[in-house]
């Protein structure tokens, strides 16, 4: 069945019913905490080959290979670390980051499930990638903390996933979380039923209260008394939210009717996309703003199908516009080429330093596409500085591409630890 609700992902925006996203998050809190969107974090990045997504459920579990189901050789292998966990075997550089934390972390599979099972405890989810800024900053701040360690390994089933790894997990998790909250990011944080089904989430956690935000140890900790003490109510609000997404990502059509023609879709998009319009910096939302080359290829596209109408002509001109803004700005690294993730601000200016290959490659194609559009050269120099950062920086000599270059480096001044935006 849960898999049926989520088949189809509800899109960023979509919400549940907000009586029932309301009643899931008073089982446990007071005030649901706000989510933010993640960043990057070290500066070093490794070649990842993740695993193909699953063509069956993503909630069943994978055959893994040998080194996956070792489980017992990690506790005798001789180690400098103080602790060492299943994590080690593993082959994702954003779960090997973790293989020494204090917790007792299980890779997504059936041994953490069974644990699950026969224990009767919650499952704590935590989803992250390696180039994750605010995934490494709840490891630095929780999960390498003894005290929050403990209260975790000993009483929840702690499961830590790469979504660059397992992208199917991530996206059945994530439609929980948009929906009842209408935002995500990670590091994503979710709490599950033995039987997989969550019932409660979010994204960063500090470690302890900070103003309005309940900390990890104050979610934790009501989670428990809840799990220990109301538990019916807690997995029935649970439940009701799933019905909730079954229903808002259900696409059904009555018997003989005829769906909207491409024009017609085509015209509701442009619609909404010109409703949501920037004009002064371009793009599409307030801070933070995402490059999102997408919406500025439909809108080349739409030109291009409606040139002598006056909706084109704003199509193209929204596209451009917003391209050379992002040109000009500080999302587009001057120094040493390419496009950060996202901006911390409306006018593009302050970038957050991340940079994601699949960006890279988007974006360089919405380049060539306006240059090939408009004739303008700054375009197609801007495609060119693209290529030339991916070719130099997130290139291989074994022929792969790295997925992204971390937001944090070494400081000019010196110091042990990388920091958000420091000098390379």
């Amino acid at each position: 069945m849960i898999t049926l609700a989520w088949r189809r992902s509800a899109c960023r925006n979509n919400r549940v019913d907000s009586a029932a996203a309301q009643l899931l998050a008073a089982a446990f809190l007071a005030s649901e905490s706000p989510l933010r969107n993640s960043g990057g974090n070290l500066r070093c990045f490794g070649l990842i080959h993740p695993r193909p997504p699953s063509i069956r459920s993503p909630l069943h579990h994978h055959q893994q290979p040998a080194y996956h189901r070792r489980s017992s050789v990690f506790m005798s292998m001789a180690s400098p670390h103080k602790h060492t966990n299943r994590l080690s075997l593993e082959r994702s550089p954003y779960l090997l980051q973790h293989a020494h934390n204090p917790v007792d972390w299980y890779p997504w599979g059936k041994e953490a499930f069974d644990k699950a099972k026969s224990e009767d405890k919650p499952i704590f989810l935590s989803v992250g990638y390696s180039t994750c800024h605010w995934c490494h900053v709840m490891e630095r701040e929780s999960f390498e903390d003894e005290e929050i360690g403990k209260f975790l390994s000993d009483n929840f089933v702690c499961i830590k996933v790469d979504r660059e790894e397992r992208p199917d997990v991530d996206k059945v998790y994530m439609t929980f979380i948009q929906a009842t909250s209408g935002g995500g990011g990670w590091p994503m944080s979710v709490w599950l039923t033995p039987d997989l089904r969550p019932f409660i989430g979010g994204t960063y956690f500090p470690p302890t209260d900070h103003a309005r935000r309940p900390g990890l140890k104050t979610v934790l900790t009501r989670i428990l008394e809840q799990w220990q003490n109301n538990r019916p109510a807690l997995e029935s609000n649970g439940e009701r939210i799933l019905e909730a997404l079954k229903k808002g990502t259900a696409v059904s059509a009555n018997p003989g009717e005829t769906p909207p023609s491409a024009p017609d879709v085509a015209q509701r998009c442009f619609q909404q996309l010109a409703h949501s319009y920037e004009e002064e910096y371009g793009g599409f939302r307030d801070a933070p703003k995402f490059p999102t080359p997408v919406n500025l290829m439909f809108l080349m596209s739409f030109w291009s199908v409606n040139r002598c109408s006056s909706e084109g002509g704003e199509a193209l001109q929204m596209a451009l516009h917003t391209l050379r803004m992002m040109a000009r700005g500080g999302i587009h690294d001057h120094v040493a080429q390419g496009f950060h993730r996202y901006s911390t601000d409306i006018s593009w200016h302050v970038p957050h330093f991340e940079k994601m290959l699949y960006d890279q490659a988007q974006l360089a194609v919405a380049y060539i596409t306006a240059s090939q559009v408009s004739g303008e050269q700054l375009f197609a120099d801007v495609a060119k500085d693209i290529l030339l950062y991916v070719s130099r920086d997130l290139s291989d000599k074994s022929g792969g591409f790295y997925s992204a270059e971390d937001a944090d480096s070494v400081p000019a001044s010196g110091g042990p630890e990388k920091k958000e935006g420091g000098c390379r």
